[in-house]
């Protein structure tokens, strides 16, 4: 009798911890938004989501239908922009499965930490998106061009944006904690990638943008945007950029094309590892930055000889001058045209002197221009590919 009291006693406690599915949603209540795109307006904001159509997604017989909708609403604040969608989308929207938030270069330019406030305290927010800045267009019209390869507009950005960031090195993928983390603590900047729109918008969002092996309206993705606390204030180029993802240890792959007899080798970047150190002298602050790269012979448009050890020296070296050239123009940006830490040497200097940091901190943005690097550059060539001559070469003989 006690042993059936016991179990009794326990099956009805596991019942009181049963939630059920209390808190679920059915897919026909609910409109799936992938993207949102956050532009400044008359009222505040001016905000454009981006929703998924599923049936054109799962079906195998799809129909002239849109694979996305986009929706736009605005309001004084962020969250009653959001609210105000209620009035246009037949469903609730649930922003869970949300891959990228795009700001529009005004808004940027204005300040994006109102709107961080709210991403980051909704409930239903994830924290893994992607954010983003349009330049040179609104944000909202960036989320109507449609994409001939993905059916939603949004997935080729991320996608593309992943590509770009592991394969050529001029963009940055940033995520909300990073970038909330960058805007609260001290001795570092924010950066974003920006995306531009190539084309007449307009078009872009026609069907018939699609019907051609040439789109006459595509969406790439550009260079590095750099933040002064939470507002944009300029654009660094392709060399500038590389430059920052090597002093970042963001640097999987890329390519570097070196001189030679007139003509051009293209080396192939498959590692590159950085060390930095922050020191003061004489009260003035100091950093010493080592890369050591490994890199292939990818394209060779000379007559050299790959089995002569001086060649590939030879390359080894110009390799290093291309990086430290890159490194260079980064803390030149950084340091004359923007002054913005972006590099986080304030944040080096406070990690490993916190004493000396405290004196600095309060006058940062005057003793950042005056900041010195010293570089290491080690570049090694373990392979040249299927052979050892240029085909040029060989025919030469």
């Amino acid at each position: 009798m006690r042993a059936y009291v016991y179990r009794l006693a326990t099956l009805l406690t596991c019942l009181f911890l049963l939630t059920s599915c209390w808190s679920s949603k059915e897919l026909n209540e609910i409109a799936i938004a992938t993207a949102i795109a956050i532009d400044k307006s008359d009222e505040g904001y001016l905000l454009t989501v981006q929703i998924i159509n599923p049936g054109e997604i799962a079906s195998d017989s799809p129909t002239n239908r849109t694979a996305t909708t986009t929706y736009r609403s605005s309001g004084e604040t962020l969250f009653e922009a959001f609210r105000r969608l209620t009035v246009q989308a037949p469903r609730k929207v649930y922003f869970s499965h949300v891959q990228m938030i795009v700001f529009g270069e005004e808004a940027a330019k204005s300040g994006i930490v109102q709107s961080l406030d709210f991403l980051s305290r909704d409930h239903e927010m994830r924290t893994d998106f992607l954010l983003v800045i349009a330049k040179d267009t609104r944000a909202g019209q960036l989320l109507n061009i449609l994409t001939p390869m993905d059916k939603i507009s949004s997935s080729k950005i991320v996608s593309s944006l992943k590509m770009s960031e592991q394969n050529w090195a001029p963009t940055y993928a940033v995520k909300l904690d990073e970038l909330l983390n960058k805007l609260s603590n001290e001795g570092i900047e924010a950066v974003l990638t920006a995306i531009v729109v190539n084309g007449d918008p307009n078009v872009g969002k026609n069907s018939k943008n699609l019907e051609k092996t040439e789109p006459s309206t595509t969406i790439q993705i550009a260079h590095i945007g750099v933040f002064k606390g939470d507002k944009l204030i300029g654009w660094l180029n392709e060399d500038e950029s590389k430059g920052f993802n090597y002093f970042i240890n963001n640097v999987t792959s890329t390519i570097v094309n070196v001189p030679c007899s007139q003509k051009n080798a293209s080396i192939e970047i498959i590692s590159a590892k950085l060390s930095i150190e922050g020191h003061m002298e004489k009260n003035v602050p100091h950093i010493e930055a080592t890369v050591r790269v490994d890199g292939n012979v990818g394209d060779l448009e000379c007559n050299v000889d790959l089995t002569n050890p001086r060649t590939i020296r030879m390359f080894e070296a110009m390799v290093e001058k291309d990086i430290q050239s890159k490194m260079e123009s980064a803390v030149s940006a950084s340091q004359d045209k923007f002054n913005s830490d972006i590099l986080g040497f304030g944040a080096l200097i406070h990690r490993e002197h916190p004493d000396q940091w405290r004196m600095l901190k309060n006058h940062w943005n005057e003793e950042f221009k005056n900041v010195e690097v010293d570089y290491t550059i080690h570049a090694t060539i373990q392979r040249t590919g299927n052979i050892t001559d240029s085909v040029q070469r060989k025919d030469g003989e």
